[in-house]
């Protein structure tokens, strides 16, 4: 006997199960399944503030910086195959991005993203967000491991990420897309 059929919720009881998360938990919805983690803890919080900091200064503010770019820290993002997912960090070139009106949501697939990972969802961004990020056409992946202190640099090739590079420890880092500044790894580890 094969296993019992899933079945599918539709988009207003996933979105009635997301808001009705207790506030320790976070929620994000990919191709019609609700998937719920822990908050971020001190750590990771720290690590997606300094990345968000060092590449949103120089890359947001055009006098400051090679500027281009809009840079968020886990912007909420609704697309047709994923109603609510939030990158650690997200950016997309200024030609490309529009403000939403008021209180909407963003709708336009990000050029670049970074996942920082955590023992809570390490497993989930690898497994689901990175394929997903692929096939919706985000560019560049940096993911982030605090307890290795490194960054894995990727770029999309069709429907598959390809490593550039890795960097680890305290090394100055330049890598693309944001390969014309340097950022020093030692300032995104945490104690």
């Amino acid at each position: 006997m094969g296993e019992p059929a899933k079945r599918l919720r539709s988009d207003a009881e996933l979105w009635a199960e997301l808001e009705a998360l207790p506030l320790n938990l976070k929620g994000e919805i990919i191709d019609s399944e609700l998937h719920v983690m822990p908050r971020p803890r001190p750590r990771h919080t720290w690590t997606t503030t300094m990345l968000g900091q060092h590449i949103g200064g120089p890359f947001n503010a055009d006098n400051d910086g090679p500027g281009g770019w809009i840079i968020l820290v886990e912007p909420g993002i609704e697309l047709p195959s994923a109603p609510e997912v939030a990158p650690d960090v997200a950016g997309w070139r200024r030609e490309r991005f529009a403000w939403p009106e008021g209180n909407e949501p963003l709708r336009i697939v990000p050029d670049w993203v970074c996942e920082v990972l955590s023992p809570s969802n390490a497993v989930y961004d690898r497994r689901i967000k990175f394929p997903f990020y692929a096939r919706i056409g985000v560019s560049w992946l940096w993911v982030v491991e605090p307890r290795d202190r490194t960054v894995e640099v990727r770029k999309r090739e069709t429907d598959r990420w390809s490593v550039l590079a890795t960097f680890a420890g305290d090394e100055a880092m330049r890598a693309e897309p944001f390969d014309a500044i340097e950022i020093p790894l030692g300032r995104l580890w945490a104690g």
